[in-house]
């Protein structure tokens, strides 16, 4: 029976990518909406050190059998914010084993279900009231979604099994030398990359091994491809949500390719330990089994899942010590090649200095006038300066993740042996921490807008005299924290208004153009009384001698 390519293959393929998408999108959007604070709180119990990362990572995906679904989890997760990136890495390691643990129900329905309940929630989200059960619905509804785009993407290149030219191919591997094993690794890697499942894969080459076109190692052979191939979603996902993600993404990739070589290298001492381990149990996955007069091989399903179980918890117990080095080691990918520091990770905030006060609040202080500065390129963004962040977009999530490790990390310094003016300081560093996310926001705004317009040479000149004097008053905001600014300095920029009645008054401007340097007055006036609640915030603890004072200790 001849396959239908267009009907058969692409049109699932490319619609079951798109569903996938959509999910992630709706997932996100969701995660986003609801309660950061409450969502970190709930998975720093699960995934707050790179252990219980581990063992969250293996408990969830054994319960929902399916590592891609996890990885892609988690990439949302960490773009949201909920997960750090150290987190992350443990929970995509924990992935790996606990997907290996249930190969045996890889025929599940998962797509029919997934699409019977993204049903459900879709129905939920447009008839519900409440706002947060909107939010809810809609990260339900696109998780369900990612499980029914895997499953049209998967049943889209099924097919492929019943072209002659494919199995054909496939009945030629020999995997007696370390080519062949590695030929076979990579043909699985890539059909592992077009269906999006590791464990449809594996089950293939169960099925395969088991009727005798595969001989048991090379089946063996093609299980180890798979563990590569299941990257590219994770990858796919991550191409358009920030650098965190994709760092996680990396992660997922990283780990993968380092166990899969080291695995490949020893693949024949390997071979021999699984041969003697079955064998303990009386199991040879070479031995025929005669059914309806063919040879048949029911062990070798057998050894494949034992061997895929022992390759992944292997993988985990030399890499997990270097998950430190991991999390290093992708901070630094993904940043600018021109030297275009990456604000999405913070510089100063260490775990070794967040149990130590007088160590952790300048640490804080410096990290927040580094946000500061990360806002203040908002205006070379406007100006279309040379240098400035090319994305605005992007930028805006790298400050956007650089205000949540703030902030959640501010809050850990809250302990029962501060004094009460201690306390009021590290409550004074988070109020600070939220006003400057918020005039992060309208600096987002200016950009924004300015980008989105084209100016004639009569309305340019009204913005850049508008960001000049948004300029000075970031400028005042940029001074050393520890010098306490006297309260009565505080004055926010009046001048505003008239630059505004003078935008009024010109009759020459574009009605357009007026309209739009109107809304960036707007947004100009609101980041200065923003700029002054700082200030003002500032100057409500003295803060250099608060930072000096020595925790004190109880007995």
């Amino acid at each position: 029976m001849e396959v239908d390519i267009f009907k058969e293959i692409l049109v699932p393929v490319i619609g079951g990518l798109g569903i996938f998408l959509l999910g992630l999108e709706f997932m996100d959007s969701g995660i986003q909406a609801l309660s950061v604070n409450k969502m970190r709180e709930w998975l720093a119990k699960m995934a707050g050190t790179p252990v219980k990362g581990l063992a969250a990572g293996t408990i969830i995906t054994g319960i929902i059998q399916s590592s891609t679904a996890m990885t892609v989890m988690t990439v949302g997760l960490v773009n949201a914010g909920v997960l750090s990136l150290r987190s992350a890495i443990s929970v995509i390691m924990g992935a790996n084993i606990g997907t290996t643990l249930g190969n045996g129900l890889i025929a599940l329905p998962l797509g029919p279900i997934g699409l019977l309940f993204s049903g459900i929630f879709a129905c939920v989200y447009v008839f519900a009231r409440k706002e947060k059960t909107k939010n809810t619905a809609l990260a339900a509804m696109g998780f369900s979604l990612i499980f029914y785009g895997l499953n049209l993407m998967t049943g889209g290149l099924k097919p492929l099994r019943n072209m002659p030219q494919v199995m054909s191919a496939l009945e030629k591997l020999d995997s007696s030398n370390i080519i062949g094993v590695i030929s076979c690794a990579l043909i699985a890697a890539l059909i592992t990359a077009m269906i999006h499942s590791s464990s449809a894969t594996i089950g293939i080459v169960m099925g395969m091994g088991a009727s005798g076109v595969l001989p048991w190692q090379t089946a063996i052979a093609f299980a180890i491809g798979a563990d590569l191939g299941t990257t590219i979603t994770s990858w796919i996902a991550s191409l358009n949500l920030s650098k965190n993600a994709k760092r996680t993404a990396y992660a997922h990739i990283a780990f993968n390719a380092i166990g899969v070589c080291v695995v490949l290298a020893l693949f024949f001492p390997a071979i021999r330990v699984l041969r003697w381990g079955v064998g303990l149990f009386g199991i040879d996955p070479g031995a025929p089994v005669m059914v309806d007069g063919q040879e048949t091989f029911p062990m070798v399903p057998v050894a494949v899942g034992a061997f895929s179980i022992a390759f992944n918890i292997f993988n985990v117990c030399i890499l997990f010590p270097f998950v430190g080095t991991f999390e290093r080691v992708l901070s630094k990918v993904g940043a600018n090649e021109e030297g275009e520091e990456d604000y999405s990770n913070p510089r100063f905030l260490t775990q070794d200095s967040r149990g130590v006060y007088n160590q952790a609040v300048p640490a804080v202080q410096q990290e927040i006038q580094r946000q500061l500065a990360a806002s203040a390129l908002f205006l070379d963004i406007a100006r279309g300066k040379e240098g400035a962040p090319k994305e605005i977009d992007e930028h805006a999530e790298a400050v956007d993740s650089l205000s949540r490790e703030i902030r959640a990390y501010s809050a850990h310094l809250f302990t029962d042996d501060l004094s009460r003016e201690q306390m009021d300081l590290v409550a004074s560093l988070i109020e600070e921490v939220d006003f400057t996310s918020s005039l992060t926001e309208q600096l987002h705004q200016v950009a924004r807008r300015a980008k989105r317009e084209q100016f004639s040479p009569a309305s340019q000149v009204f913005l850049e005299e508008a960001l000049e004097k948004l300029d000075r008053r970031l400028e005042e905001l940029g001074a050393p924290v520890e010098s306490h600014v006297p309260a009565e300095a505080v004055n926010p920029e009046a001048s505003v208004e008239d630059l505004r009645w003078r935008v009024i008054d010109t009759a020459s401007l574009p009605a357009g153009e007026k309209g739009a340097l109107l809304a960036i007055l707007g947004s100009i006036e609101r980041s200065e009384s923003l700029g002054a609640r700082i200030k003002a915030e500032r100057a409500s603890v003295n803060r250099g001698i608060a930072a000096m004072e020595v925790p004190s200790t109880t007995a």
